[in-house]
């Protein structure tokens, strides 16, 4: 699975036990090109899409302490405006936490975009850069 991100973010979740995953792909940021403010219509948005999306990679399944999640956002580096405290990965974090998944995250502050690659059997997530766009594809179609 892949997902290019530009001011987006990939929620990357792997069952260890069952061997399935599913990967997430989310706006991160505003019209200014930064992390955006959680407001409550985001929200309530992000949380009914999450909760579709953990029930479609989990299913029923009980076995929290198998389960793991990655967080990787994309956003323009910093300026001197101030930027919310609390932003969509810290959303995510604290319903996942909830869950009892547990969680890492990473935001990458750059000018240009990156995709991330994930490989829900195993669970292994990787970033390609721009030139390795190609290898990323011819990977994805021979798994």
């Amino acid at each position: 699975m892949i997902a290019d991100l530009h001011g987006a973010l990939a929620l990357c979740l792997h069952d260890e036990g069952r061997g399935v995953g599913g990967l997430l792909h989310l706006k991160f940021m505003g019209g200014t090109g930064r992390p955006s403010d959680v407001t409550d219509n985001t929200l309530s948005s992000v949380l009914v899409v999450l909760d579709k999306f953990k029930r479609a990679v989990l299913g029923h399944s009980t076995r929290r302490d198998e389960v793991q999640a990655r967080i990787l956002a994309h956003a323009l580096p910093p300026t001197e405006v101030g930027e919310p405290s609390a932003s969509l990965v810290d959303l995510i974090q604290a319903d996942l936490a909830d869950a009892k998944i547990a969680c890492g995250s990473q935001t990458t502050r750059r000018t240009e975009g990156m995709r991330v690659c994930f490989q829900p059997f195993e669970g292994r997530v990787w970033i390609c850069g721009p030139n390795d766009l190609r290898a990323a594809r011819r990977l994805s179609t021979a798994s």
